[in-house]
């Protein structure tokens, strides 16, 4: 992409709105504007982060057996009414009614409706396990929306849904969820830490938030550090074993935000070089819910020997959304945000020092199509703007590449690149800058 003919309003001064570190760079760096309180128009950079974490999210999802389909952004009263949870659900439910006065809402979760769908499609044991999930837009009316994207009212989100027969098939389908999550947090380059939680208002004895770790997180994280250095579960894990011990580590290892802790359960639990107090961010929340739904909903199916019987059901939810502002609370300093490779809107940022000069256009242009060429996402900077400008909106968008050409390189046949996330610079010659350029840049150490 040409940075002439792209979209791309950059602010030089912090917003005044702006509260978190997250939401002043979203802004600033032109991710995002809003529209009103805790909404958003997505501007074309952060509509491709946000597609980016979408399709990693789906990729990980697909791999553990889950379903792709899309439900409505607007729900029947009626439904909810079936529940039980209309008039319990709080004013956080924008509550509204069609031409037909007929009460509608736009919908802040979906148990409702994919208990309907599948109680209204799914009347055989055979026909289970199954896990259906969409990612689609929720409203919840936030009484005091804040800090951006972090706390909205209008938020793009992941949604799971398990259907199965008992309780022991349920909490298979809990522990495929529970390890997808960590791969997909360890692919967003971010680690998530796995915290028993309340299961509040969706219901069930079974409960595990996602936590990753940023300065400033809106919890307090108390975790063994065993915990932080678990590694995902890799390639060699397949969803067809037996994941108990893959998720034992996690389970058993002390961690606790700041509702649950009690300080002297944390120092008894876990010796003083490993205890780490930190911040964290929730990203993800998945529960098992029994038969909370499908129990008032009438959903059920036929066994072998001909009864029937309620749907155990648990519910997998990531912020998508949310996750964008968490990865930049996460990785960021004071010159703006430090994407990782795979969410990162463009991976390489292309600086044409002196575009008047034939040599720096035509050596720019080489180096745009073969790293298009080559599946690598190069915002070119082709602006006749002056360096400190280019160099500062490049620093602010997070690219994890700069690639400069001046007149001094072109005649040395040589570019200068800069890993973002270090500031580590090197001139390297054409060729060798063009084998970097193509793979993630080292992190920090």
């Amino acid at each position: 992409m040409r940075l002439s003919a792209y979209f791309l309003p950059t602010l030089k001064e912090n917003p005044a709105e702006a509260q978190i570190v997250s939401h002043v760079l979203m802004l600033r760096a032109g991710l995002v504007r809003q529209a009103s309180a805790g909404i958003y128009s997505w501007l074309p950079l952060g509509h491709r982060v946000l597609n980016k974490i979408s399709d990693i999210v789906r990729e990980e999802q697909n791999r553990s057996g889950a379903l792709e389909m899309l439900m409505p952004t607007i729900q029947s009263a009626e439904l909810w009414e079936e529940s039980g949870r209309y008039d319990g659900y709080g004013k956080e439910m924008l509550r509204i009614t069609d031409r037909h006065e007929r009460p509608m809402l736009f919908g802040p979760t979906n148990e409702e409706q994919i208990t309907q769908i599948v109680r209204d499609n799914v009347r055989s044991y055979k026909d289970l396990p199954l896990n259906l999930y969409h990612i689609q837009w929720k409203f919840r009316d936030e009484i005091r929306p804040r800090f951006g994207v972090m706390r909205g009212r209008e938020f793009l989100m992941k949604d799971a849904y398990s259907f199965d027969v008992s309780v022991d098939t349920a909490r298979i389908a809990y522990r495929k969820m529970f390890v997808a999550y960590l791969r997909t947090f360890e692919r967003l380059g971010l680690q998530a830490l796995p915290m028993a939680a309340d299961t509040g208002p969706i219901g069930g004895d079974m409960s595990h938030e996602f936590i990753i770790l940023a300065e400033t997180g809106e919890s307090a994280v108390y975790c063994h550090r065993d915990l932080i250095e678990l590694p995902a579960p890799g390639d060699e894990v397949s969803y067809e074993d037996d994941l108990t011990p893959v998720i034992e580590p996690y389970i058993s290892g002390y961690a606790a935000t700041d509702e649950k802790h009690d300080q002297a359960a944390f120092e008894a639990a876990v010796p003083a070089d490993k205890r780490v107090e930190a911040r964290g961010i929730e990203v993800g929340h998945i529960f098992y819910f029994a038969t909370k739904y499908s129990e008032a909903m009438n959903a059920t199916v036929a066994t072998p020997d001909g009864q029937n019987v309620t749907l155990h059901c648990g519910s997998y939810g990531i912020g998508v959304s949310r996750l964008v502002g968490a990865i930049i609370e996460a990785s960021h300093d004071d010159d703006g945000i430090i994407w990782p490779w795979s969410v990162a809107p463009f991976q390489v940022g292309l600086i044409n020092l002196k575009i008047a000069d034939e040599g720096c256009n035509t050596m720019c242009e080489d180096i745009y199509a073969r790293l298009t060429a080559q599946g690598i996402d190069v915002l070119y900077d082709d602006r006749d703007e002056r360096a400190g400008g280019k160099f500062s909106d490049m620093d602010l968008i997070g690219c994890p590449w700069q690639a400069v050409i001046g007149p001094r390189g072109v005649e040395a046949g040589e570019v200068e690149i800069k890993n973002r996330a270090t500031g580590e610079k090197e001139t390297l010659p054409l060729e060798a800058a063009m084998d970097r350029l193509v793979s993630p840049p080292p992190e920090k150490k």
